[in-house]
């Protein structure tokens, strides 16, 4: 299997990269600030979607990785992957529902597009996450080079995405919605497991 490994390294390599999810949170929040009781349980509505769709991008990110790493065949490669992205696509499209679902965050400017903006990232993501995974279903693990060419063409687009992933919902988390957001136990626990996947962030604030 030694022709594709260079390649499937580069895959891991690509998700190594950080959380896919990419929150602009801290995990602190304004000292003495009541904040907006509406804003907070929008909040709170948000970021109560988020640890499960976090863990299922974690583990997809894992399980592309370890096949990656484990020197396995192309077919147990291709079929980790395809249902690597296929929870990847779920995760992403089970978010734009939750923020689509959530309306508009309360007393914040351009609040309505900020919204849209970030259900429309979300799902292009889960769409491309579906793409991916066709991509993958349809590559040729009997012919060595073809699956390795296809893997490189693959792990090109994953890089993208990934990055694509660290924006999706930074627009939206600004200001105002940041500081809701960062007071919810749901987020301060994606922030944490997802700043340096080490230890969880307690000095900030």
């Amino acid at each position: 299997m030694e022709g594709t490994q260079p390649v499937n390294k580069k895959l891991a390599a690509v998700l190594s990269g950080g959380a896919v999810l990419g929150l602009a949170l801290t995990g602190c929040s304004s000292s003495g600030d009541d904040g907006n009781k509406e804003l907070d349980a929008w909040a709170k509505q948000v970021c109560d979607a988020l640890p499960a769709q976090d863990a299922k991008v974690d583990a997809a990110n894992e399980a592309i990785k370890k096949a990656a790493t484990d020197n396995n065949a192309p077919a147990t490669v291709q079929k980790t992957d395809s249902q690597a992205f296929q929870d990847m696509s779920d995760a992403y499209k089970a978010l734009a529902g939750a923020v689509d679902s959530a309306g508009a965050p309360p007393g914040v400017e351009d609040g309505k597009k900020k919204q849209s903006d970030a259900v429309a990232a979300l799902n292009a993501l889960s769409t491309s996450y579906a793409d991916l995974k066709k991509k993958i279903d349809v590559l040729d693990t009997k012919d060595q080079a073809k699956f390795a060419e296809g893997l490189q063409d693959i792990a090109t687009q994953l890089g993208t995405l990934s990055k694509s992933g660290n924006t999706a919902l930074k627009n939206l988390e600004e200001g105002d919605v940041k500081s809701a957001m960062a007071k919810q136990e749901s987020c301060k626990k994606v922030a944490a497991s997802s700043s340096t996947g080490a230890s969880p962030q307690t000095t900030q604030g």
